[in-house]
C-alpha cells in the first residue's frame, strides 16, 4: 500500500487550463486509488467553509467520473454527519486553502488529525493546496494573522514548506529567514506547481503552468540555499463540451466509413 501526499503551492478551482490540469492530476491520484469510480471529499475549514469554494470544487468535480463530498465543519449543526466514517470511506481528502492557524483550531475541536492520520496510514490519497498543502508539514509560513510567520502543522511529512513562494516575495523572504534561524529545512512552491510524496521516498515535482516551480530549501554550510527541482510538466484536458464534441465527430466518422462514405 502507497502512502500519498500531493501538496500544490496554490490554484483554483476553474475552467482555466491550468486548473483543469490540476483536478486531472488529482482525479487520476484518486482513481489510481481506488480501481474504480474514487469518492473525493473537500475540507474547506482554513476558508470557513465558505460557499463559493465549496460551490467551484462541485463545479469542478461534478461532471467528472467520481463521487465528490464536502465535510463543513462550522455546518454540522444543520448538517450533521459522521466525519470518520465519511473520511475514511474516500479515495482522496482535499484540504483548501486560507488560514492555516484557524484550520488546524477548529480540527483540534473536532478531532480532524487523528482521523486523517489514520487516513494517510490506510493509504487514502491527502491532498491540498496553500494552507492546505503547508498543514501536512512539520511548519509553514503562515499569513494567517496578517504578517507571514512561522507555525507549527501536523507533522506528517518531515521538513517546512512555503507556498505562494514567487507569488509572495514576502512571504518567501520570512521564510529563507526562518531557515535561517532554525525551522526545519524543506521546500517552496509557487502557485501551480506541487510536490507529490509516494511512500518514504523524496517528493516529484510537478507543475500544471510553464515557470511556476519547486525549489528545495535547505541550510548548508550557515546559509539558506534555494535548489529549483526538476518539475513534470501537467497538461490541461480538454474542456468536458469540446470533449463531448470530439467524440460525437469521432461517432459519425466511424459510421460513415463503415457504410462506405469514406475512403
Amino acid at each position: 500500500m502507497v502512502r500519498r501526499i500531493l501538496a500544490l503551492g496554490g490554484h483554483d478551482f476553474t475552467s482555466r487550463p491550468p486548473d483543469r490540469a490540476v483536478c486531472e492530476f488529482l482525479l487520476r491520484l484518486a482513481t489510481e486509488r481506488a480501481g474504480g469510480r474514487p469518492r473525493i471529499c473537500i475540507l474547506p475549514t482554513a476558508s470557513g467553509d465558505t460557499s463559493d469554494l465549496i460551490s467551484s470544487f462541485y463545479q469542478a468535480f461534478g461532471n467528472r467520473p467520481c463521487e465528490p463530498s464536502d465535510v463543513s465543519l462550522f455546518r454540522l449543526g444543520r448538517r450533521p454527519m459522521a466525519l470518520r466514517d465519511h473520511l475514511l470511506s474516500q479515495d482522496l481528502i482535499y484540504v483548501g486553502g486560507g488560514s492555516m492557524v484557524n484550520l488546524l483550531a477548529v480540527w483540534e475541536a473536532h478531532d480532524i488529525a487523528s482521523i486523517l492520520s489514520l487516513a494517510w496510514h490506510q493509504g487514502i490519497v491527502l491532498a491540498g493546496q496553500s494552507a492546505g498543502a503547508m498543514c501536512w508539514f512539520e511548519a509553514g509560513i503562515t499569513k494567517s494573522s496578517g504578517k507571514p510567520l512561522e507555525a507549527a502543522g501536523l507533522g506528517l511529512l518531515h521538513g517546512s514548506l512555503c507556498v505562494h513562494y514567487n507569488n509572495e516575495p514576502e512571504r518567501r523572504a520570512a521564510y529563507l529567514e526562518a531557515v535561517g534561524a532554525g525551522m526545519p529545512s524543506g521546500y517552496g512552491l509557487d502557485d501551480y506547481a506541487g510536490l507529490l510524496w509516494e511512500g518514504e521516498d523524496s517528493p516529484s515535482a510537478v507543475t500544471a503552468r510553464r515557470g511556476a516551480r519547486a525549489y528545495r530549501v535547505s541550510k548548508r554550510e550557515g546559509e539558506v540555499v534555494e535548489s529549483p527541482l526538476p518539475a513534470r510538466f501537467l497538461p490541461a484536458p480538454a474542456p468536458a463540451a469540446l470533449r463531448e464534441d470530439i467524440a460525437e465527430f469521432r461517432r459519425i466518422k466511424t459510421m460513415r466509413r463503415r457504410a462506405g462514405w469514406l475512403g
